[in-house]
């Protein structure tokens, strides 16, 4: 059972979607804190979160759930910490167009390994219709080399239904 108020953390790479996934869902606009990029981000687009970004979507049984999104540059990883404080849980968005998007998935993990300790994740693959450098399998792969059980789904994160998908999931995993 949810309490009266409840906090979901968005988090992955620069441009894995994480400001788009919370507008999909959320009742209200996100207040984000996007700065025009000034170091290699701007290749892949034109402004970045430096501190989070922020919603929450009402739930039929007036629940209201926060929704926060990291910034994605590790530069900002002091923020990750402090947004995670008092979640219920991780989504991890993943963009499969980076050259390497396995190890990407692999270094947020391990960031938030004690949060997802004590919490649970599950982990949105974005952007495979630009480019799949890794297929579904070579993720799945990776977290049972890591003895990791998580759910893992292909998105697009404007589409709303996708990302209710990942927080139905997410819930599943807390047992909600």
């Amino acid at each position: 059972m949810f309490a009266a108020a409840e906090k979901i953390i968005f988090t992955g790479p620069v441009g894995a979607g994480k400001t788009t996934a919370i507008g999909a869902i959320a009742d209200i606009p996100p207040v984000g804190t996007d700065v025009p990029c000034t170091d290699g981000a701007q290749a892949l687009k034109p402004t970045t979160t430096v501190a989070m970004d922020y919603a929450y979507l009402l739930l039929d049984d007036g629940t209201r759930v926060h929704l926060y999104g990291t910034p994605g540059q590790e530069r900002f990883d002091f923020m990750w910490s402090i947004l995670a404080r008092g979640g219920i849980g991780l989504v991890l968005l993943v963009n499969c167009d980076h050259p390497d998007p396995v190890a990407q998935m692999e270094l947020y993990l391990d960031a938030f390994a004690d949060f997802i300790s004590e919490t649970g994740v599950v982990i949105g693959l974005t952007r495979s219709d630009i480019a799949d450098t890794a297929p579904l399998e070579a993720f799945q792969a990776r977290l049972l080399e890591r003895n990791q059980v998580v759910p893992v789904f292909e998105i697009d994160a404007r589409n709303p239904e996708d990302v209710k998908v990942l927080i139905h999931a997410l819930l599943a995993v807390l047992g909600h």
